[in-house]
């Protein structure tokens, strides 16, 4: 069995270092030109899936804006992510779940079970009860190759309060969340499984990513303000490690599916440059 790190690794080198995002939002359906309807949804998440499926190395359903329509729009999540895996994309849902015991894995269950009609590549999960509370999903995903993206260092203001805390060994619980994933990816080839959600956002950080040896999701690039240069500045020496995310920069160009694969190209092109140390 291939892990998800090894798969992502492949679909990076193939496709190029892009995750796109497909968030619906009732703003993004009213540019195209779509109610913000079930129909609307549907149709917004099966052009993007046509214009970038077969291109993008991986792309990332925000399942809350889905969810908002109740159980028709669940099956619509249901469908977009077998038609994103029949087109070769790996699919990281945006879920952000965090539990405890039969919870957590039962949220594991849900997304990294291959019998389930949810069934991923990978989660994004959150870490705020305890990075051992997510023992379950790491357990599930190693067992079928899955992977689980846990949230370190965000974007939003609110967030420093908690992940800047620091703790009794004078690290901030963000770098024990680092350093606790690092250990999961220990040894790992060619990448190991377990990734960080870092955002683009937020600047030099003064934390150590070194032993991650683990895929770095940076969301919060185009539209939410961070550019491709900066990922130097939050990464530094980690940079071969990111895996840049993309949504309304690329989405605000469809609903025309050319256009939407040229912002696609675009924000490859750019990546390419930053992550490969050329300006």
């Amino acid at each position: 069995m291939e892990t998800f790190g090894a798969r992502l690794h492949r679909a990076v080198t193939e496709r190029g270092p892009l995750c796109v995002g497909i968030d619906p939002h009732p703003g993004l359906l009213a540019r195209w030109g779509l109610d913000d309807d079930v129909r609307g949804l549907e149709r917004f998440a099966g052009t993007v899936v046509e214009a970038l499926g077969d291109r993008v190395a991986v792309v990332k359903p925000q399942s809350a804006f889905f969810e908002r329509f109740g159980a028709r729009g669940v099956a619509i999540l249901e469908s977009t992510i077998r038609q994103l895996r029949n087109c070769g994309s790996l699919v990281l849902l945006d879920v952000k779940r965090g539990d405890i015991g039969s919870t957590v894995a039962a949220y594991a269950s849900a997304y990294l079970d291959p019998s389930s009609p949810l069934y991923v590549d990978a989660v994004t999960a959150s870490p705020y009860l305890g990075v051992g509370s997510l023992a379950p999903m790491f357990e599930l995903a190693a067992a079928h190759g899955g992977g689980v993206f846990v949230l370190a260092l965000t974007s939003n203001p609110e967030g420093a309060a908690v992940q800047r805390a620091r703790a009794a060994d004078g690290r901030t619980v963000a770098q024990t969340v680092i350093d606790e994933i690092s250990q999961l990816n220990a040894g790992a080839q060619p990448s190991g499984s377990f990734g960080l959600v870092v955002g683009a956002t937020i600047g030099e950080t003064g934390h150590d990513l070194s032993a991650v040896n683990g895929p770095l999701l940076a969301p919060g690039l185009g539209a939410q303000g961070g550019s491709a240069s900066d990922l130097r500045v939050v990464f530094g020496s980690s940079l071969p490690a990111v895996l840049p995310s993309y949504s309304r920069e690329v989405l605000n160009a469809g609903p025309d599916l050319t256009a939407l694969r040229a912002a696609a190209d675009r924000a490859l092109a750019d990546c390419r440059a930053v992550l490969a140390g050329r300006d």
